[in-house]
């Protein structure tokens, strides 16, 4: 099983051809795991842990949970999840209440990803970062019964425990292996090399691209077939036509044109890093700004275009806001530490005086949440907290209201509500709506449904009033998953043209190994003790 073009896939080792299956295809399907008899697969969509069977159909929802960092099947017919920073959970096959497992400190900054039940059912093993970030993380076990916790390996991700008597696990790219004494929960060897060239998830998960099977089987995914698709930008006219700019192809994301629309500040997610660049449009120049940190995201121009507002986690995880002059100029600023606990806040938009900025957190309790950040005292506050994802908060041109998206109809929706409030609430898309921006005259909210640009006029002067979505254009250019809420475009100060990114036909096709009896290999690498 794998996923592709948002939706997942069953391939039979001796088949060229892969089926997908119905009832994932929805925007945001993510994190598939296998049930022990095979018939099932579990994920995550939209708010929901779901399963829908092997051969498709409609999904059964299991429980509402925030976005998981990792879930398994165990052979009792229980799964365990992790959920970043709110700890491990665990819900029956059948669906029913959730109950906690493991606690972690919010206040270390503790997040965990890839619980597995060991047989038994009376410890679990998962990966735990903290502010060192998942490079440094540790591979660690609990056991349920005492919540006694011992480290196992210091420096790994993403272990799984083998019914050999080992725990694999991997570490920058490499696949390693312990032998493990699952009565003392103990390691009992030193760790030895066992793949190379093992693709990493990238900087914000504890997952790397590799799965073990029951029979033996290792799937993986190469590093050198599935670097990040090489990116342009481009110019896109309100009927559709392209201009590229000067630009070279790297895998850019959440690209903001400056309020005097001469610069693009733009973020470049490497495997392992995130940095933010800055294209000066009139000399054709991309000069680097963010150094520090291994993840860089979401930029925001201040409404005086002097600094770049941005969510990095220069001082470990989770991610914070800071500022910076667009310049380069001077050390950059942290302007939030963090309120409650969150496995990120992300900036969203400025209010038109620059005092306000409205970013979405992630609660390790409630999932995303729209909350308001106050340069005057530094203070936060919240705005829209519900139990739905909401996120991609937009001031209007006048700072009287917020556009915004949540998926409290069961799909995203693009929505607007008074700010401060209280007040009305407006829902903006029709079928389905993600990465919500306004014209600089707040005449007109765009926002995308799937790959076609949407159009509303709006009237926000006195009372707020919207016009029927019309498409703009359609086309192949990169497309933001929910909830995944910032939007991968931005509009020309003249609302005329949007800056795409587009992806080129250049980009290394994936590939998946899979290599068969493994275990046996295992078995002779890495005697048990």
């Amino acid at each position: 099983m794998y996923v592709a073009n948002n939706r997942f896939y069953l391939r039979a080792i001796d088949q060229l051809n892969a089926t997908p299956i119905q009832g994932t295809e929805a925007s945001g399907s993510s994190d598939p795991f296998f049930s022990p008899d095979g018939q099932w697969i579990g994920f995550w969509q939209a708010g929901e842990l779901k399963k829908v069977a092997i051969t498709g159909g409609a999904p059964v929802k299991l429980t509402e949970t925030m976005p998981t960092t990792g879930a398994s099947w165990a052979p009792d017919d229980t799964i365990v999840y992790g959920r970043g920073f709110a700890g491990i959970w665990r819900v029956s096959g059948q669906g029913g209440t959730p109950e906690r497992l493991v606690a972690v400190d919010e206040k270390k900054g503790e997040v965990v990803h890839g619980p597995q039940l060991l047989p038994g059912g009376r410890a679990v093993l998962f990966t735990l970062a903290t502010g060192g970030g998942w490079n440094e993380a540790q591979v660690v076990v609990q056991s349920l019964d005492t919540s006694e916790r011992k480290v196992l390996l210091r420096g790994g991700r993403d272990a799984r425990y083998v019914e050999t008597g080992h725990v694999v696990y991997a570490r920058s790219g490499t696949l390693l292996a312990v032998p493990f004494d699952l009565g003392r929960l103990e390691v009992t060897g030193g760790p030895v090399p066992l793949v190379e060239g093992v693709r990493d998830a990238g900087t914000n998960t504890g997952a790397t691209h590799f799965s073990l099977s029951g029979d033996g089987s290792l799937v993986f995914v190469p590093a050198d077939s599935a670097q990040a698709a090489p990116r342009t930008l481009v110019w896109v006219t309100r009927n559709g036509a392209e201009q590229p700019l000067a630009v070279p192809q790297r895998p850019y994301d959440v690209p903001r044109v400056s309020p005097d629309g001469r610069r693009v500040v733009v973020k470049v997610e490497e495997v392992t890093t995130a940095q933010l660049w800055v294209y000066d449009l009139g000399r054709d120049t991309l000069t680097r700004l963010t150094f520090e940190g291994s993840d860089n995201s979401d930029p925001v121009w201040t409404p005086d275009g002097k600094r770049i507002a941005f969510a990095s986690n220069k001082d470990g995880l989770p991610l914070r806001i800071f500022w910076q002059l667009a310049d380069g100029g001077g050390a950059e600023e942290q302007l939030t530490s963090g309120g409650e606990p969150g496995f990120s806040q992300n900036p969203g938009s400025w209010s038109p005086d620059g005092q306000l900025l409205a970013f979405h957190q992630n609660s390790s309790t409630m999932g995303w949440n729209i909350m308001v950040f106050r340069l005057s005292d530094r203070k936060v506050e919240t705005f829209l907290r519900t139990p739905f994802q909401e996120g991609a908060a937009r001031f209007s041109p006048d700072g009287h209201w917020l556009a915004h998206v949540s998926d409290e109809s069961g799909r995203p929706e693009v929505y607007v509500q008074s700010y401060p409030g209280p007040g009305g609430k407006w829902q903006i898309s029709t079928d389905g709506g993600t990465e919500p921006v306004w014209s600089r005259n707040g005449g007109e909210l765009f926002y995308r449904s799937g790959s076609t640009m949407m159009a509303a006029e709006a009237t926000t002067q006195l009372n707020f009033s919207a016009g029927k979505p019309r498409r703009l254009f359609e086309g192949p250019y990169f497309l933001a998953e929910f909830p995944t809420l910032d939007p991968t475009y931005d509009v020309s100060p003249d609302g005329q043209r949007f800056l795409m990114i587009k992806e080129t036909k250049q980009a290394t096709a994936s590939r998946i190994n899979v290599v068969l009896n493994w275990l046996e290999e295992l078995k002779r690498l890495v005697p048990g003790r």
